[in-house]
């Protein structure tokens, strides 16, 4: 029995966001699980689905393999997927999303990450395609070397008196607990008794940092590169958060991309439209050459297989499709103009119809409209 697609099970789109693929799921599990749905087996099923999706989903190097071969990836043990459908890890999971409305289960407490960062990266076409390597100045906090990101002056850190070393304090209303980040150690279950001169305890500086990213080939608009603990440092040592490089291509001059096939116009005389001619159009490794026939009209396409982009995700190398535009000449002199009179002449009479067969379709279409409107 073939599986649903992940995306689909979770009800979002393959360009899905992590903060948005995780709001999903939490939208999916807060209304399937089974401690709310004890007696409902169609809930529990589809909690289920939504779990393994996500588990596969919310991993960068799983969702990568996924995007690229489906569900054979994960077939035959290539990427376990540790406890598949079950119930038995959960917490890990759900934890993380629901901890601070269901009290998070009671195990250890996750260290409070830095925040993530995101950087918007302009390419050019050629570097889009053919994958290049840049380097980036990012504006981030960066961990105190003097404290050693312990934001404690003399190294002597100690348990917050007020969360005992959790980092979360508890509420209790009515029926409900909640839990949400102690307010005295802002999560980091820790306490310094004297801070830390250079960065006044916070154990993060302001920093700019020159990182070196590798642009794999076949990136398009919208793409993102996580470059893991390359975000803002985490409070008192904790770990950094992640960059995400998004991709964003400049126009070209010459062509447009759609998915892997590229597109482009490409300018000839009237002259060379009507009795053909070779041409050379550009690539993006050169220069070849296309046939034109006799009699060739604007808006003809040549399709040039192999000459597109290769995706960053794989699969075959899409096309170039080159449509041709006949262009009506200008700064004519007097004896091109006279040249084209006499051309011009020729077409009169009762066979010209046939030179030009466009305008004759066109003009019986509008006499049988006006026939139609004044009848």
């Amino acid at each position: 029995m073939s599986k649903r697609d992940y995306y689909e099970i979770l009800g979002v789109e393959r360009t899905v966001s992590d903060a948005e693929l995780k709001k999903s799921f939490r939208r999916i599990a807060m209304k399937c699980h089974p401690d709310r749905c004890p007696d409902d087996p169609a809930a529990q099923e589809k909690f289920k689905e939504a779990k393994e999706a996500y588990e596969i989903l919310a991993d960068a190097q799983k969702r990568a393999a996924y995007d690229q071969y489906g569900h054979a990836a994960f077939e035959g043990g290539g990427f376990g997927r540790g406890g598949g459908a079950g119930f038995g890890d959960v917490g890990d999971i759900f934890g993380d999303i629901f901890g601070d409305i269901f009290g998070g289960g009671g195990g250890r407490q996750r260290a409070r990450r830095g925040s993530d960062l995101r950087y918007m990266m302009d390419l050019d076409l050629e570097e889009a395609v053919f994958g290049v390597e840049k380097k980036i100045d990012i504006p981030t906090q960066v961990n105190c070397q003097h404290c050693n990101g312990t934001g404690s002056e003399d190294g002597k850190v100690s348990t917050c008196t007020t969360c005992h070393g959790h980092g979360r304090v508890r509420m209790q209303n009515g029926i409900f607990s909640i839990q949400q980040a102690c307010p005295t150690c802002h999560g980091s279950g820790q306490s310094v008794d004297k801070p830390c001169k250079k960065c006044h305890g916070e154990g993060r500086l302001e920093e700019s940092r020159t990182l070196s990213v590798r642009i794999p080939a076949g990136v398009d608009n919208g793409d993102r590169i996580r470059l893991t603990g390359q975000g803002e440092a985490g409070p008192a040592g904790s770990p950094a958060g992640d960059l995400y490089v998004e991709v964003r291509v400049r126009e070209h001059d010459i062509f447009q991309r759609d998915g892997s096939d590229l597109y482009c116009e490409v300018p000839i005389r009237f002259a060379q439209a009507a009795l053909g001619t070779d041409l050379k159009v550009p690539t993006l490794e050169g220069d070849v050459s296309i046939n034109v026939p006799p009699e060739t009209q604007t808006g003809h396409q040549f399709r040039l297989r192999g000459r597109g982009v290769k995706s960053v995700r794989g699969g075959r190398t899409g096309d170039l499709i080159c449509t041709v535009v006949v262009e009506t000449p200008v700064r004519l002199t007097k004896e091109q103009r006279e040249l084209l009179q006499q051309l011009e002449a020729t077409f009169d009479g009762a066979e010209a119809g046939k030179h030009t067969p466009r305008s004759t379709t066109f003009i019986d279409g509008v006499k049988q409209f006006w026939s139609r409107v004044t009848s």
